[in-house]
């Protein structure tokens, strides 16, 4: 099966490649850089020989045609992922304008299926979430533009085409080649940059679980929506978790994630002119205060979550081989002997 895939270059899209790779499939990539190709994806131990490239942007109807053009699947990835007000702009365009360009060529060229990755963020805010849930309608830029993108996405759906939507959590693991947002937010717990949480929680998960999942979904019926597999957890079982991994003590005051949306929308303002990241995000408390739980049966095409405790443990050891974390800072995660995995 040939599969084409946007996004490839990003951490779902690497992993997700890796993992049809070793599937048995063939991988036609669309990037933008072809040199990009050959470090992202030799962590995984797949060679950049091993896949075709299309060089091309996923806001090109062209180039996006190249891509889809004999495939039998598309694996659709492409997404700025981001709370940094500065990208509003990107986000709006790539999510929702990239993902109908995208789906519509798949549909013109006769793709027998189309696997998009949404997030659990385009259904916030709610209680618990399925299958079933509407689209949401969340009050932060990243997530308003994965709603409007999720809608894209049914709409397709809702007219036949064959479309499968995937709903990834908040994800983390090893090999993240932009160091993207929660894996940012994990580096700067363990920096010291964060000694104040907001209430609440998140959906978080295995980068290698979900990469599973859409290698999982290449094959069998079309069928159409999949949770990423995951756990939520609190912000206190959060940092609880890089504590017991780490052996550090991570001193942490919580507050309630409303009373703290107003430093949010400052920190917003602030950063569209301050030219340094500033770890205090708007979107990240309004995630922690609305986003909701998976329910238990809410299907992941027979993908089991991984323990949290491993997927913590691997992210502080890739992020430390790669210098982006101290000795001091990873603490005895990286120590020789193993360290005890915890499950939530």
């Amino acid at each position: 099966m040939l599969v084409s895939v946007t996004g490839g270059a990003g951490f779902v899209g690497a992993h997700s490649v890796a993992a049809i790779v070793r599937s048995g499939h063939r991988v036609r990539l669309l990037v933008r850089d072809e040199s990009t190709v050959e470090p992202v994806l030799a962590p995984h131990g797949v060679s950049a020989a091993a896949v075709d490239v299309v060089v091309g942007d996923v806001l090109c109807a062209s180039d996006v045609d190249n891509l889809v053009r004999g495939a039998d699947a598309v694996l659709h990835a492409a997404s700025v992922y981001s709370f940094d007000s500065r990208q509003r702009g990107r986000m709006r365009r790539t999510n929702e304008a990239g993902t109908e360009l995208v789906l519509a060529a798949a549909r013109r060229a006769g793709v027998g299926r189309t696997i998009y990755v949404s997030s659990v963020g385009a259904l916030f805010p709610a209680r618990v979430i399925d299958t079933s849930s509407p689209v949401g309608r969340p009050r932060e830029a990243y997530l308003a533009s994965k709603a409007a993108a999720e809608a894209v996405a049914r709409r397709h759906q809702d007219d036949g085409a064959p479309v499968v939507i995937t709903y990834p959590p908040a994800l983390l693991g090893p090999h993240d080649p932009k160091l993207g947002d929660q894996t940012t937010r994990l580096r700067n717990a363990l920096r010291g940059l964060m000694p104040i949480w907001p209430l609440g929680g998140l959906p978080i998960g295995d980068v290698r679980d979900t990469a599973t999942l859409h290698a999982s979904l290449l094959t069998g019926p079309v069928s159409g929506r999949h949770f990423g597999p995951g756990h939520y957890l609190t912000t206190r079982e959060y940092v609880r978790t890089l504590r017991e991994i780490t052996g550090r003590t991570l001193p942490t005051v919580y507050l309630p994630a409303r009373s703290m949306v107003p430093i949010g929308l400052l920190a917003d303002l602030v950063q569209r002119v301050w030219p340094w990241h500033i770890p205090a995000e708007y979107g990240a408390i309004y995630t922690c205060a609305c986003a909701a739980r998976v329910a238990e049966d809410a299907s992941t095409n027979g993908i089991p979550a991984r323990p949290v405790g491993e997927t913590f443990r691997d992210t502080v050891r890739w992020l430390h081989g790669e210098g982006l974390l101290s000795d001091r800072a990873a603490g005895k995660a990286v120590v020789a002997d193993p360290v005890e995995v915890v499950t939530v």
